[in-house]
């Protein structure tokens, strides 16, 4: 049955028709098709109104010559809104029911195994159609899927594909254009390689992303200019589902504005608690934005609610604490800026909290001129306390291991994580002292978990730094960058100001997360204090 509301996309062309005939076979051919995941699996797939005016649109438009007047299709839309499944059934439809004569149909993305997520989505697809399952032959170990009547294919590309020209594309599906690293895969597979062929498509879905100098967005800014009239080709058909940068994000209507499959593929309850947890955790603001709202946002935000971490200032009995298992974090940064040392003590009893101890070293003889170049009170922090120099134009790393050592007779330091950048030298210094000391990656795999950790005791209020100012102001300093899967890291590079201290608390909660409260006996109880 047709859409009923269905009417032809206000970009069509002149001289280019709406050949019903063409659409209602499309639309046909995908509702053979049944659902592969979840609650849906097995059911029919009935495409919903908006997946069938855009198939309709595809497949029914059609120039004076009969052929298909779009080339490009870029679909952007939110997350759980049905994309993988309307992305296989439209590479199913290009291979095995587009007439098309070895019909070569690609599937990409930023990597093998994301490009995967769509092909096991289709060769499902298959298998659970009588028709189609036996005149296709599923090559599960290569991905691949060959229609034999007409011996066309469907490919999974590996992410080096761009290097591999020669292509002759009837079909590109692009899954997750925003993960995109480069536009050397995209420039390959949709300029040229499709020119012997009558009608390809190249099918781009994606939900929106955060590099704004990427093909991903330089596209998204395409599409844009053609639904808004500043730029034409009758080539290119855009659909962009997603809030307005002006819309307020916790509005259920902005949530059905941007969300068309709201309440069928994904329940309003799912999305109503994502955007809670968003109200009560900043860090999560943009990633609901982008995910839910499908609006591109900045990579970095500004990351640590400074309310929130000022309301863990709760005092801290450093006499009480000794003895105390502890893990520490190192960061030293270079020679002539802030070296970072903190130390995390574990909660003893549910009802304890984490206490962080943070010590700070500069340059003596650069400390006036980093206050009238930085505008940062380095000089009240140092007669205070809160920052130590040592002696000279560089940090003295001898001085700052002999502290490191002393802390060692006072607390259980079980373990001190490390970035590898620039410590080997005080790394085999301190393992000569007898400390475990382990390096600690700083991409998202290692980061992401104790900086989420960070954020979750800072709002539940199960941390205690003192209100230390230093650690406070990299704490204020913190950007964040999120990758693709939501994971997160501090982005030095955004974080204009010194987030060295911040860093070395998250190396060191890690670890005291991870390890515990184990009170077993410190080094210096059996060997003593090594002299040097």
């Amino acid at each position: 049955m047709p859409l009923k509301k269905y009417k032809p996309t206000k970009f069509k062309t002149k001289s280019s028709k709406y050949d019903k005939d063409l659409a209602d076979y499309a639309v046909s051919f995908i509702e053979c098709l049944s659902h592969t995941k979840g609650t849906w699996a097995g059911k029919p797939f009935e495409l919903l109104d908006w997946q069938e005016q855009i198939i309709r649109d595809l497949f029914g438009t059609v120039k004076p010559n009969g052929y298909r007047q779009f080339n490009t299709a870029y679909i952007e839309i939110p997350k759980k809104m049905g994309k993988s499944e309307l992305a296989a059934a439209v590479a199913l439809l290009l291979t095995c029911g587009d007439g098309e004569e070895r019909a070569e149909v690609y599937g990409c993305a930023a990597d093998r195994q994301q490009a995967s997520i769509v092909f096991e989505v289709a060769a499902d697809m298959v298998r659970m159609c009588p028709a189609l399952n036996k005149r296709v032959k599923i090559l599960a170990s290569q991905k691949r899927i060959v229609f034999k009547p007409t011996n066309s294919f469907y490919q999974v590309l590996s992410a080096e594909a761009y290097s591999k020209h020669g292509f002759n594309i009837h079909g590109v599906v692009f899954d997750e254009l925003h993960t995109q690293p480069n536009r050397k895969l995209f420039d390959v597979m949709t300029k040229g390689s499709g020119d012997a062929r009558t009608q390809p498509l190249y099918f781009l879905i994606t939900t929106a992303g955060t590099d704004t100098n990427s093909i991903c967005y330089e596209t998204h800014q395409k599409a844009l200019d053609i639904i808004d009239g500043r730029k034409h080709d009758p080539t290119f058909y855009p659909v962009i589902y997603g809030a307005d940068e002006s819309d307020d994000w916790t509005d259920p209507k902005v949530w059905k504005k941007a969300n068309p499959s709201l309440g069928i593929t994904v329940g309003i309850d799912k999305v109503k608690a994502a955007c809670e947890s968003a109200k009560q955790n900043p860090a999560e603001e943009n990633s609901f934005r982008q995910l839910r709202l499908n609006q591109w946002v900045k990579q970095a935000i500004r990351w640590m609610p400074m309310d929130k971490w000022d309301a863990c200032g709760f005092k801290v009995n450093e006499k009480s604490l000794e003895g105390r298992v502890c893990y520490g974090g190192l960061d030293l940064s270079s020679t002539t800026d802030i070296t970072s040392f903190v130390l995390v003590f574990p909660p003893e009893d549910e009802d304890d909290k984490f206490v962080v101890l943070p010590y700070f070293w500069i340059p003596e003889d650069t400390l006036d001129l980093r206050v009238k170049r930085d505008h940062v009170p380095y000089d009240l922090w140092e007669k205070k306390g809160w920052l130590k120099t040592t002696e000279g134009n560089v940090v003295h790393y001898g001085f700052i291991e002999t502290f490191i050592e002393e802390l060692g007779e006072k607390y259980n330091i079980r373990e001190i994580a490390f970035d590898r950048w620039g410590a080997v030298q005080m790394v085999q210094n301190l393992e000569g002292m007898g400390f475990t000391v382990v390096p600690f990656g700083q991409g998202f795999k290692d980061m992401s978990p104790p900086t989420k950790e960070l954020m979750k005791l800072t709002l539940e209020q199960k941390i205690a730094h003192g209100g230390h100012p230093v650690l406070r102001w990299n704490m204020d300093n913190i950007f964040i960058r999120t990758d693709p899967a939501g994971n997160i890291k501090a982005d030095k590079e955004k974080s204009t100001e010194k987030i060295d201290g911040a860093i070395a608390t998250i190396m060191a909660l890690d670890r005291a997360i991870r390890c515990g409260n184990n009170n077993s006996a410190s080094v210096y109880d059996d060997r003593g204090l090594l002299i040097l």
